[in-house]
């Protein structure tokens, strides 16, 4: 039986962030507007004789992206009428960038199976304008302005996928890059970033670019796996029954799981494309190209590396901390202030730090706790001042209410017991408490021995070394036996 390879490209489109929209001076924040058809204006309504003016900050965070993303910086690029008819767009057409992008030819490498990387090219990066939100009644649809003419960045990738894995990862280093550069929130459940996937499968071996299909406004991590999953196995066994493969637009419906027609893939000379006769072309210098690219931070695939390096993590560890930037910069605060290894600090973010943030709700951008102080009870539970489960008690009390941690670990009692002949009292007690269970473990039930720990935590309210319990303990138990 024929084997089959997907091939896959993707097309990401973000919102920017920037105060005004793309060609007017209307705020572009229409999440925050009062209400519908607020933030708008001649320009972003498409009334005629509106005269439309490049947002520069837009043009430099495209530029920064273009940067990042290893491309080449086109130095003269225009802007072009991208021609179809759709109620949300006022105009009649999307100005866009077709034949002189801002960036094009650049790449990103990408984890093929979770260790071996191999480089994704970008076609092209270009700047757009978003188009207005229709909401969708019974017998109507309503139409919002607010978001029409938000600046919109469109990245697009060569068809180098072959796996839904690879697509994932390039997916969420894209997402990791725009928000490390502040262009991009990331925030996909508010619709600001969107993928659609290029999708077609061919005999494993062969060159031939088969006839594809494309899914439109994935907007999760989850969509995009699920749809290139299934559009995947639906075109395989389109082949397998000897059929052929229709080129179209496609939607995916979340809740039955499958991709669903809208209309036939359109080409580019369906759009008409033609210069934008109302915008110069975009003449950028040579100065002007480095001073952006000056501007660059530290990127999560460098920072990954240098983790690795740096701090002896795996890299599994690095890219969970590298995942988001507020992290990464939080995770070096500590570090500079805690004189623990920087794993035993990986481990506390990764571990407690983490779940209380899952288990509240907060992001990581909200954190109010001071690294120093962090750092401070790490180091207190790394030199045995207190337990580990007397830390997590200090670093409840600290995300609540703040303080310094030696005055709660004061006020609550929680030192270390660490006493040998303190200990070793207790164990012996619970010994000859329980002879029992202390038969019942000579005989050869040893799992009694956590049971025998857990009493010893008890005794001392958690506040026993655990390593200098579990060796009286050991000792104890085995002098019993003879």
């Amino acid at each position: 039986m024929t084997q089959y390879e997907p091939v896959i490209g993707l097309e990401i489109h973000g919102e920017l962030l920037t105060n005004s929209k793309m060609f007017c001076s209307c705020s572009a924040d229409y999440g925050s507007a009062p209400e519908p058809n607020t933030n708008i204006c001649p320009t972003c309504t498409g009334l005629p004789g509106a005269m439309p003016v490049v947002n520069k900050k837009a043009a430099e965070l495209a530029a920064l992206v273009g940067l990042a993303l290893n491309c080449s910086i086109n130095k003269h690029n225009t802007f072009a009428r991208k021609n179809y008819y759709y109620p949300d767009l006022p105009k009649g057409y999307q100005i866009s960038q077709y034949e002189l992008p801002i960036a094009e030819k650049g790449w990103l490498e990408v984890n093929a199976d979770g260790e071996n990387q191999f480089k994704v090219r970008v076609r092209r990066v270009h700047i757009e304008e978003d188009t207005a939100k229709l909401s969708h009644e019974k017998n109507y649809a309503l139409v919002d302005f607010n978001r029409a003419g938000v600046p919109l960045l469109e990245i697009v990738s060569e068809p180098d996928i072959r796996t839904v894995e690879a697509a994932l990862d390039y997916a969420t280093k894209v997402r990791a890059i725009l928000r490390y550069l502040g262009v991009n929130s990331g925030d996909m459940e508010k619709g600001v970033l969107r993928f659609e996937a290029n999708i077609s499968v061919r005999p494993v071996g062969s060159d031939e670019f088969r006839t594809r299909t494309e899914i439109k406004n994935l907007n999760s991590f989850r969509a995009l796996v699920r749809a290139s999953q299934y559009e995947i196995e639906r075109q395989i066994k389109i082949y397998e029954e000897g059929g052929t493969v229709v080129q179209e637009t496609l939607g995916w419906d979340d809740v039955r799981g499958v991709t669903e027609s809208q209309r036939s893939k359109e080409e580019a000379h369906d759009y008409r494309y033609f210069p934008e006769p109302d915008l110069p072309p975009l003449q950028l210098s040579d100065e002007w190209i480095e001073s952006i690219r000056s501007q660059l931070p530290e990127l999560p695939e460098a920072k990954t590396k240098r983790f690795i390096s740096d701090f002896g993590l795996t890299p599994s560890e690095a890219r969970f901390l590298t995942s988001e930037r507020t992290l990464a910069d939080y995770f070096e605060s500590v570090v500079a202030k805690s004189k623990s290894p920087a794993k035993t600090v990986h481990s506390w973010i990764a571990g407690e730090f983490m779940r209380y943030l899952n288990d509240s709700g907060v992001n990581i951008e909200d954190v109010t706790l001071p690294p120093e102080s962090f750092a401070q009870l790490i180091d207190m539970v790394t030199d045995k001042t207190i337990g580990a489960s007397a830390g997590k008690t200090v670093l409840t009390e600290l995300f609540k209410n703040g303080g310094d941690p030696a005055e709660i670990v004061k006020e609550k009692n929680l030192l270390q017991l660490t006493d040998v002949n303190a200990i070793q009292e207790i164990v012996t007690k619970i010994l000859n408490d329980n002879p029992k269970e202390v038969d019942e473990y000579n005989a050869g039930k040893e799992t009694l021995f956590q049971w025998f720990m857990g009493q010893v935590a008890r005794a001392t309210k958690g506040k026993a070394d655990p390593n200098v319990a579990k060796e009286l303990m050991v000792k104890a138990l085995e002098e019993r036996r003879k």
